[in-house]
């Protein structure tokens, strides 16, 4: 038996580089971002929360809870993360963006191997020489440490996990999964491929 998972999603930025839209509720041939990483990430664990800061109702309307950031002011993915430890039933929590739709079918199930294995608190995707640190799974119990870091002023993933035990896993196979979709550009390019 293993411990059961809690899967968020990350969909609480304010979509700078998208021009101040709501990056998850973009459509890509005609399905929203976040329903995409909804298909692949609800499969894969035994709860499923959605962190997102505004258009709470919409986020909803898909049937898992949501949860805001604590912080105030759009804190980045950090906070997110926080906000899902302190709202989730189980001891783990797998993390993913809302604008990465095509992310791994074996994403938590190999991040769960290599938690185990290490015996770590933090398990990190990468492709090749680039961590992907919005594709996590950790322990609950690294709540209190990552509320210090936020608290003092921390904001980027990568310090964080610095200071964590912590593990990065090759996802050198399929590198094309953690494609991810900032603008409007990108958006339209990934519309249009067949």
């Amino acid at each position: 038996m293993r411990e059961k998972i809690t899967g968020v999603i990350l969909a609480g930025g304010l979509g700078r580089r998208m021009g101040g839209i709501d990056k998850g509720l973009q459509e890509l041939r005609g399905q929203t971002l976040v329903s995409r990483v909804v298909e692949r990430l609800a499969p894969q664990v035994d709860e499923l929360l959605i962190n997102a800061n505004q258009n709470a109702a919409r986020y909803a309307a898909f049937g898992y809870r949501v949860v805001a950031d604590q912080i105030p002011d759009f804190a980045g993915p950090l906070a997110g993360l926080q906000a899902a430890l302190s709202s989730a039933r189980h001891p783990l929590l797998a993390t993913a963006p809302c604008d990465s739709p095509f992310l791994p079918s074996d994403l938590v199930s190999r991040l769960l191997a290599a938690l185990r294995t290490a015996n770590a608190d933090l398990a990190v995707a990468r492709t090749f020489a680039q961590a992907h640190p919005v594709f996590c799974l950790c322990r609950r119990e690294v709540l209190p440490h990552l509320t210090a870091f936020l608290a003092s002023g921390g904001r980027k993933f990568e310090d964080w996990y610095a200071t964590l035990n912590s593990v990065e896993v090759a996802f050198d196979d399929e590198a094309e999964a953690f494609e991810n979709i900032n603008t409007r550009e990108e958006l339209s390019r990934f519309d249009s491929a067949p």
